[in-house]
């Protein structure tokens, strides 16, 4: 009995002696030390910018080194520098830039690439479309390229005859000879008088309880609504994009003094280019089909990190009375003299041009 129990320990001890042995062997032996591990790994940049659809050479390429956990299957490592000379850019690389595989395509399956350099901004699903711009519509020339604007319109709306598609009101004419004509087949004859005059309406006068006839005394006013149609929208460009060369463009003449100097002619811009969605596309291309007709653009200028979206009334005449606590002016019996009937810009004298 004393014999098997000592076996038995034995047994114990060996099998325990193993297992540490195993866990020791994996731990110091069979893992490779710290110090044999690298530290860093050496990936590809573009050590110079590389335009859309240039080769990749070496000349074109630096490296950078980064930790191993931070090597991910898209970059190029130093050992597939074969596999990344030779590549065609897809799109702009600047200088810096980590080159990653969906940067780079087959230069002998891929699809030259033509259009202009900067239509590779347009992020996509997104298209670009320009409107004409002045100063005042462009917040004093603050908003320039990269910008993030809100877009406003203002619109002039009038009455109109549903059948003539014209303004009211109609042009009446006085009708006479109607009916029919003796010893002539049953044909209706109207005789149009050259009266010319728009419609009025007919009235009761409250004092002589007698009908009169009112006309309008002027064409009819139209009535004016504003509101936002887009938010956040990037400008793209402000001003003409660069011709190239060998474009045929046209050159402004050089201006001189009295004196045979040249003068340097400053250019304003007077066009923006925005990068909208198609659906927004479209609906600038109706704006500016109706410029002719009264339609205002505006543009404002927003801080970039903001991307919300605010919900906006349209301002209109009774907005403005209602938002704002004006009141309409009761008509009095005395007013101001002279008249006023339109407001004027003061004129503001420089102090250097007062007679002393």
């Amino acid at each position: 009995m004393r014999r098997g129990r000592t076996l038995i320990f034995v047994f114990l001890i060996i099998i325990i002696a193993a297992v540490v042995a195993f866990f020791a062997y994996t731990q110091y032996f069979a893992k490779p030390s710290v110090a044999d591990q690298p530290l860093f790994r050496e990936v590809y940049i573009a050590g110079q910018n590389i335009p859309q659809g240039g080769t990749i050479t070496a000349d074109l390429l630096a490296t950078i080194k980064i930790a191993p956990e931070n090597v991910v299957e898209v970059m190029y490592t130093l050992e597939e520098q074969g596999t990344l000379v030779g590549q065609v850019a897809k799109l702009p690389l600047d200088q810096g830039v980590l080159i990653t595989t969906p940067m780079v395509g087959d230069a002998s399956s891929s699809v030259p690439i033509s259009g202009p350099q900067w239509a590779s901004l347009i992020p996509p699903g997104m298209t670009a479309m320009s409107i004409p711009a002045n100063r005042f519509a462009l917040s004093g020339y603050s908003i320039n390229d990269g910008a993030h604007v809100n877009l406003n319109a203002c619109f002039l709306f009038v009455d109109v005859d549903p059948s003539f598609q014209t303004i009211l009101p109609n042009k009446t004419a006085a009708l006479t000879g109607t009916g029919f004509l003796p010893d002539a087949l049953p044909v209706v004859s109207l005789s149009v008088g050259a009266a010319d005059s728009n419609q009025g309406r007919l009235e009761l006068d409250p004092s002589l309880q007698q009908p009169y006839y009112a006309s309008p005394s002027e064409a009819q006013r139209p009535r004016m609504v504003c509101q936002m149609m887009l938010q956040d929208v990037v400008v793209m460009k402000l001003g003409d994009f660069s011709i190239e060369p060998g474009a045929t463009i046209k050159t402004l003449p050089v201006t001189t003094n009295e004196a045979g100097e040249t003068v340097s002619v400053t250019i304003v811009p007077d066009i923006v280019t925005l990068i909208v969605t198609p659906q927004d596309s479209i609906t600038l291309t109706y704006l500016l089909n109706t410029l002719d007709t009264q339609t205002r653009l505006s543009m404002t200028l927003r801080n970039p990190s903001d991307q919300a979206r605010q919900a906006t009334e349209a301002s209109t005449l009774q907005f403005l009375l209602s938002q704002y606590n004006i009141p309409v002016p009761a008509k009095l019996p005395y007013a101001m003299q002279p008249a006023l009937s339109v407001f004027s810009v003061p004129t503001v004298v420089p102090t250097e041009a007062v007679a002393p």
